[in-house]
């Protein structure tokens, strides 16, 4: 390498540097106090404490869920961490997969009551897990509808509203499942799949309008609807998805809000959930230089790091069936 090659690297790397540090510098979040937040699934887990950090920041919240008893636990639990007695605090007893007429009906009567929705933090969902052949029909159409429909639902109203006031956020919170399929999720993760597509189209189609979306990828929680997943998980599943840990829902909460207020489209946590999302990147949308130039970087080596996990839970699967006395 010559001596002029030497310093037009120095003087880009610099630069390089300089506009990382701006960047950073500059990034800023935006603010919700006062403005009405929505959050759906939010009686308990991530979604309760999405709303905990939203009240906390100074939001009129209001959480959406089915269960009345757990709806009324968790509104008291939020009025607890009110920072202003002005601040409204509410809840709506709906079942969001059952019709568009239902979530718009209920939705139109809260912003008459509360103001115009700014924010939406889809949390509603559920799984069930199983091999594709031993997940029924029932079950495979109703994790569609609790994860992909109680999403599209309230996002399909917010949209447009959004997009006339020329700002908004929506938060769609998928999992890792959405980014690849493994084994005994295959249903759900269809469902997760769908919800990521759903994330892609609308930052495409609603950036240009002031609207920010953000796909939370939030990897095995300690949540109630965990608990109940686990009931139906094969052994692969347990161990497969196992090695990733169990992260704290009030974490979880906190970070997706905290993404989505900075406009990040991926809402991670742990390394584990980083480097999968390098990997599955995809087509996502452009957020900022620092993460391109990341993403530009490690994505060759984190392929092969890739093709080593994969060779990994090839062999667990194979050594579950030869536990069970199955051929491989």
């Amino acid at each position: 390498m010559n001596h002029s090659t030497e310093i037009i690297l120095t003087i880009a790397g610099i630069v390089l540097v300089h506009g990382l540090i701006f960047y950073l510098l500059t990034r800023k979040s935006r603010l919700i106090k006062g403005k009405h937040v929505v959050v759906t699934g939010g009686s308990s887990g991530i979604g309760l404490w999405a709303a905990i950090e939203c009240v906390r920041l100074g939001a009129h919240v209001t959480i959406i869920a089915r269960n009345v008893s757990l709806l009324e636990k968790a509104k008291e639990e939020l009025e607890k961490r009110r920072i202003r007695d002005t601040q409204l605090i509410q809840f709506r007893s709906v079942d969001l997969s059952k019709s568009y007429d239902a979530v718009k009906n209920t939705l139109e009567e809260l912003e008459h009551t509360v103001g115009p929705i700014y924010m939406l933090v889809n949390c509603a969902g559920m799984a069930i897990c199983g091999t594709v052949e031993d997940t029924s029909i029932e079950d495979a159409r109703k994790l569609m509808d609790v994860n992909y429909f109680a999403t599209y639902y309230p996002t399909r109203y917010v949209l447009p509203k959004m997009k006339q006031a020329g700002d908004g956020i929506i938060v769609i919170t998928a999992s890792q499942a959405a980014l690849m399929g493994i084994y005994g999720y295959g249903a759900y993760a269809a469902s997760k799949f769908a919800l990521r597509g759903l994330a892609e189209t609308i930052a495409m189609e609603a950036r240009h309008r002031g609207v920010s979306v953000t796909l939370a990828l939030p990897a095995d929680t300690d949540t109630p609807g965990f608990e109940t997943e686990n009931r139906t998980k094969p052994e692969e599943t347990k161990i497969i998805s196992g090695s990733g840990g169990l992260a704290q829902p009030e974490h979880v909460g906190k970070r997706i809000v905290q993404d989505a207020l900075k406009g990040s489209f991926f809402s991670i946590m742990g390394l584990e959930s980083w480097v999968l999302s390098i990997l599955c990147v995809g087509m996502a949308p452009w957020r900022g230089p620092l993460l391109c130039f990341v993403q530009f970087y490690l994505l060759g080596p984190l392929r092969l790091i890739g093709l080593a996990l994969q060779w990994n839970f090839q062999r667990i699967i194979k050594n579950c069936a030869k536990q069970r006395g199955q051929r491989t």
